[in-house]
């Protein structure tokens, strides 16, 4: 149940060509504390809930636990989240022997390209593209629960 991921700035589109699959996601917060997230989720033509828990000090590793539901149900919880929604496209992208999911934001946090990489422990060694940036993992700014508060055409 603990998911290990790191998260980095992406500095170009290059990876859009390597993406194997894309889907449009919307998302939304029963509750956004930092102590624990719960997610409502729409991927494509299924819905998800998913709680999460605080990440360690490094901001690697954190407690998530998720499981599918009826689409139609996700649509009619997404209307009981709190104010601020997420709207994106999700690239996977193959880089060695792991996949990167590339998020691609709209609406108030457009412009905003981050990738995610899920590890089976924190030192594990990976591939990184080329189009892979600053790594932002921990910076709390980037969580998608911070976003739909804050969004990233508001930062100064």
């Amino acid at each position: 149940m603990n998911e290990i991921e790191r998260k980095f700035l992406v500095e170009n589109t290059g990876f859009k060509a390597q993406a194997y699959k894309h889907e449009r996601i919307a998302q939304g917060y029963l509750n956004s504390h930092p102590e624990r997230t719960v997610r409502i989720r729409t991927k494509g033509d299924k819905g998800y809930l998913t709680i999460k828990g605080k990440s360690n000090e490094s901001g690697t590793t954190r407690l998530e636990w998720e499981t599918e539901i009826p689409v139609a149900e996700a649509r009619s919880l997404l209307a009981l989240c709190e104010s601020g929604s997420i709207d994106k496209i999700r690239y996977e992208v193959k880089s060695g022997s792991h996949i990167f999911e590339v998020d691609e934001f709209f609406g108030e946090n457009e412009g905003l390209l981050v990738a995610e990489i899920e590890l089976q422990h924190e030192d594990e060694i990976f591939e990184k593209p080329d189009w892979l940036g600053k790594e932002v993992t921990g910076d709390v700014r980037y969580y998608n629960a911070y976003l739909s508060r804050n969004p990233y055409k508001t930062w100064k």
